[in-house]
C-alpha cells in the first residue's frame, strides 16, 4: 500500500469516535483494496507510532488510537472530573467474572467468601463490564454472568485470552492485575459484607464498612449467603 493510503487510514483511525474494523476501513476507497493489504498498512502504522505519546491498538470492537498509559497523569490535569476508584469488592468480583466465565452470582460468593452484595454487581452492570448471558440448569436457574465487549474494549484487549496470565490464583491477585490497566483501584474502598457463623451454624452478616441502611436491609432481605436467592423460578415463587 502507497503512503498515501496509509496516511488515509492514519487520520480514519485518529478522527473516529469509535474503533473501526478492517471492514470499516476498506470502505475509505473507491478502488477495490485487499483485507490483507489493510492488515499490513495497519501494522506499519502501529510500528510508526511506537515512540509517540499515542498508540495504535487492535482491540476487541476493531482499532483505534489512544492515549498511552504513562500519558494518563498530565491528560487528568486537564478534566476536573475523576474517573471513580472502585472497591476491593468490586474488582474481586470483577476479576473472578473475567478469569471464571460464565459464572453464577453464588460461585462468586463461594470463591471469595463472603456475600456479594447487589450494589456491587449493578456498578459492573452500569458500567458496561458484566452481563447475563443465560442461566444455569440448576435450582432457581440463576443467571449466568460474562464480561461485555465494552469490558476488553477498556482494558485495551483483543479477547479474553490477552488477560494477563495469574501466578496466583487468588482473587485479589487478578483484582491487582486489573487494576492497573485503566480502572482505578483503591484498596482502601472495601464495601463488602463478610459471612460468619454463629453458635448454631447459621450465618450472621456483619458490614466491615459503613453502608447505608437501605443496602443492609437490601442484604438481609434476598439472604445473599444463599448462592442464588434472586432468581428463583416461577413455580418457587
Amino acid at each position: 500500500m502507497d503512503d498515501h493510503n496509509k496516511r488515509v487510514i492514519e487520520t480514519a483511525l485518529l478522527c473516529a469516535q469509535e474503533p473501526l474494523t478492517v471492514a470499516d476501513l476498506t470502505r475509505l476507497f473507491a478502488e477495490d483494496i485487499a483485507s490483507s493489504e489493510i492488515d499490513d498498512a495497519l501494522l506499519e502504522l502501529q510500528k510508526a507510532w511506537e515512540d509517540r505519546g499515542m498508540e495504535l491498538v487492535h482491540i476487541a470492537t476493531g482499532w483505534r488510537f489512544q492515549s498511552r498509559l504513562a500519558m494518563r497523569e498530565y491528560l487528568d490535569r486537564l478534566t476536573p472530573e475523576k474517573p471513580p476508584k472502585y472497591s476491593r469488592a468490586v474488582m474481586e468480583t470483577l476479576a473472578i467474572i473475567a478469569y471464571r466465565q460464565p459464572v453464577t452470582r453464588g460461585e462468586i460468593e463461594e470463591i471469595r467468601g463472603v456475600a456479594v452484595s447487589s450494589n456491587v454487581m449493578k456498578q459492573l452492570e452500569d458500567r458496561g463490564w458484566v452481563e447475563v448471558i443465560g442461566h444455569k440448569e440448576t435450582v432457581g436457574r440463576p443467571g449466568l454472568y460474562a464480561t461485555t465487549k465494552q469490558f476488553l474494549d477498556d482494558l485495551s484487549l483483543t479477547n479474553l485470552q490477552s488477560l494477563p496470565m495469574l501466578e496466583d490464583a487468588a482473587p485479589m491477585a487478578a483484582a491487582e492485575h486489573l487494576g492497573q490497566a485503566v480502572m482505578e483501584f483503591d484498596p482502601s474502598a472495601t464495601v463488602e459484607t463478610v459471612i460468619e457463623l454463629d453458635e448454631n451454624g447459621q450465618p450472621v452478616i456483619q458490614s466491615t464498612s459503613e453502608e447505608t441502611s437501605a443496602e443492609v436491609e437490601e442484604v438481609e432481605e434476598v439472604e445473599e449467603v444463599n448462592p442464588e436467592p434472586e432468581d428463583k423460578s416461577d413455580e418457587q415463587k
